[in-house]
C-alpha cells in the first residue's frame, strides 16, 4: 500500500474569518514581488517576532509603541497567510520545509508576544507568564500529534482558529492603550483557568476523534480476518 500523501499543507478548518481570509489571499497572492519567495515570507516572522519584543520594551516609557506591536502582529498575518499561497500559485513550494519553518517560527511568534506582556507588566507574578507560554505550547501541540495520528492538519477550534487569535492580541493591545495596563493586570488571573479549560474541551475532542479512527481500524481488521480464506 502506498503511504499517505503528506498533509501539512492541507489546512483544514472552519474559524470566523476563514471565508474572508481566502478572498483576500486570493486577491494578493498575484500580486505579491516575483523576489519575494515563500521562504522569504516564512522567514519574516522572526524579523515581526523581533520587532514585538523590542517595541514591548519602548511601550514601558509610552503605551503608544502599542500600535507598533498590533503592526508587527498585522505584518506576521499577512506573510504567514501568504507563504504557502505563493508557492502554490507559483508551483515553487518547499512543502515539508515550509510546514516545519513555518510553524517553529510560530511558536517563536507567540513566545515574542507573551514575553512583551512579561516585559510591559513588571508587577504581575513571572508565573503567570510562564503559564501562559505552556499554555500556549500545549495548544500547538495537540494541534501536531493529532495531525501526527490523523494526517489532518486542523488549526482551528470552536470557530476559532489563528486569525481570530492575533486579533484578540490586536484588541488587548488596543485596550491597553486606551484605558492603561490596569484591567489586563486583574484579568491575566482568569485568562490562565479560560485557556485551561479550552485546552481541556480540545484534547477531549481529539482523542475522542482518534480514537474512533483505532476503534473504525480495528473492527475493519476483524472483518478483513473473519472474510480471509484459510490457507491451512
Amino acid at each position: 500500500m502506498a503511504a499517505a500523501q503528506f498533509g501539512g499543507d492541507k489546512k483544514k478548518g472552519d474559524w470566523l474569518l476563514a471565508s474572508a481570509e481566502r478572498r483576500m489571499v486570493a486577491w494578493m497572492v498575484p500580486k505579491v514581488p516575483g523576489w519575494l519567495e515563500t521562504y522569504h515570507l516564512t522567514m519574516l516572522t522572526l524579523a515581526w517576532s523581533i520587532g514585538i519584543v523590542l517595541a514591548s520594551m519602548a511601550a514601558r516609557q509610552s503605551l503608544h509603541w502599542l500600535w507598533l506591536v498590533s503592526a508587527f502582529i498585522a505584518l506576521q498575518y499577512l506573510t504567514d497567510v501568504l507563504d504557502g499561497a505563493v508557492g502554490r500559485h507559483r508551483n515553487t513550494g518547499l512543502v515539508k520545509w515550509g510546514f516545519y519553518m513555518d510553524h517553529f517560527l510560530d511558536f517563536i511568534f507567540l513566545s515574542a508576544i507573551i514575553a512583551g506582556y512579561a516585559l510591559l507588566l513588571p508587577d504581575v507574578p513571572w508565573y503567570w507568564f510562564m503559564g501562559l507560554q505552556v499554555l500556549g505550547g500545549a495548544l500547538m501541540i495537540n494541534m501536531f500529534l493529532s495531525f501526527a495520528a490523523t494526517n489532518e492538519f486542523q488549526i482551528s477550534a470552536l470557530k476559532m482558529g489563528p486569525t481570530e487569535g492575533r486579533l484578540f492580541f490586536v484588541l488587548i493591545n488596543t485596550g491597553i492603550i486606551l484605558f492603561g495596563t490596569g484591567w489586563l493586570e486583574l484579568a491575566i488571573p482568569f485568562l490562565v483557568p479560560l485557556i485551561v479549560a479550552l485546552l481541556a474541551m480540545m484534547v477531549f475532542g481529539t482523542q475522542r476523534h482518534i480514537w474512533r479512527i483505532d476503534m473504525d481500524y480495528k473492527k475493519a481488521s476483524r472483518q478483513d480476518a473473519s472474510t480471509s480464506p484459510d490457507v491451512s
